[in-house]
């Protein structure tokens, strides 16, 4: 595995790409939430049961009775400077409602994102370099399934199981450190088959390059080879992978946050949803499309700087 030194010209062309990208997101942000169906000031006037002058109060106070454009050009001057707006259910800063949801999601996202790589690349390196095995043709299927079982209903097995039948763990909310045993089992389940199916996918191509067989052919001892010459060069598109995935943490995990009741940024998104509440939907789309393009932009530097070919595309 090769090393340089970091060209700048690449940097700046990837810096380039991910600005663009996010300039796209902000354009697609505002526009998005308001070709979808429904008036969100309607929803809130019949849930409050506000009269008709105190209905075209919401709608000024919000701005929604300025023109698309006028709108468009004032979300993009409020969001300049780090203001997202105010919540039209709640009333509460987007800033400070999306803060106060974080934290749970960063620590069920990032604890359940790492024991789902550290397993499943353990598992890929496993049966990629024993192919054809027993351990590698069970752990291929069960990926396989993992991988294409739904979490929705992965996790609503496990609450069934646990928190029903067995009655070990809670079953939802976030009260003690055992609500976050079921949301983050069934994350690294829905992870780990994708983790493992790409690195065994990448030991087997790294197997049957020629530095293997001479390393080899210089006498080292199987597990010698495969530690210092084949999980380094196999282990890359996995680490990407993973970046790109802990991208996705300020995101949330939309499913396994509300079938759990986890207080965090994906049942936030739900809520907000369901209320078309357009400055928090506006809010968390920008912060977690902005994270998955800076993971993105983090992945392909460190990818160039591991390996000096990825600098020359």
């Amino acid at each position: 595995m090769r090393s340089g030194a970091l060209d700048l010209r690449f940097v700046a062309l990837r810096a380039g790409y991910a600005l663009l990208t996010l300039a796209f997101i902000l354009a697609v942000n505002f526009f998005l939430f308001r070709i979808m169906p429904g008036d969100p000031i309607a929803l809130l006037a019949r849930s409050q049961r506000l009269s008709p002058e105190a209905l075209e109060e919401q709608r000024r106070a919000f701005g929604l009775d300025q023109p698309l454009l006028v709108q468009f050009v004032v979300y993009l001057r409020e969001t300049l400077t780090g203001q997202l707006g105010v919540s039209l259910v709640s009333g509460v800063d987007v800033v400070d409602l999306i803060a106060s949801r974080l934290w749970p999601t960063i620590l069920l996202v990032g604890v359940g994102t790492l024991l789902a790589a550290v397993i499943g690349v353990l598992i890929g390196i496993r049966g990629g370099w024993r192919r054809g095995s027993t351990f590698d043709s069970s752990s291929l299927y069960s990926s396989l399934v993992l991988y294409s079982t739904p979490e929705g209903w992965l996790g609503m097995l496990l609450l069934l199981l646990f928190a029903g039948w067995l009655r070990w763990f809670p079953a939802g909310g976030f009260s003690s450190a055992a609500s976050l045993a079921l949301p983050v089992l069934a994350l690294s389940l829905g992870y780990v088959g994708q983790y493992a199916i790409v690195m065994r996918s990448s030991m087997i191509e790294v197997k049957a390059q020629p530095y293997i067989t001479l390393a080899r052919a210089k006498g080292l001892s199987d597990p010698d080879v495969r530690r210092r010459h084949a999980v380094p060069n196999a282990v890359l598109p996995t680490f990407t992978l993973v970046v790109l995935s802990v991208g996705f943490i300020l995101g949330g995990a939309i499913v396994i946050e509300t079938v759990f009741s986890w207080p965090g940024i994906g049942l936030l998104t739900y809520e907000a949803i369901n209320t078309l509440d357009y400055p928090v939907l506006q809010g968390v789309f920008l912060v977690s499309s902005a994270a998955v393009i800076l993971a993105a932009f983090i992945a392909d530097i460190a990818y160039g700087a591991i390996d000096p070919q990825v600098r020359q595309s």
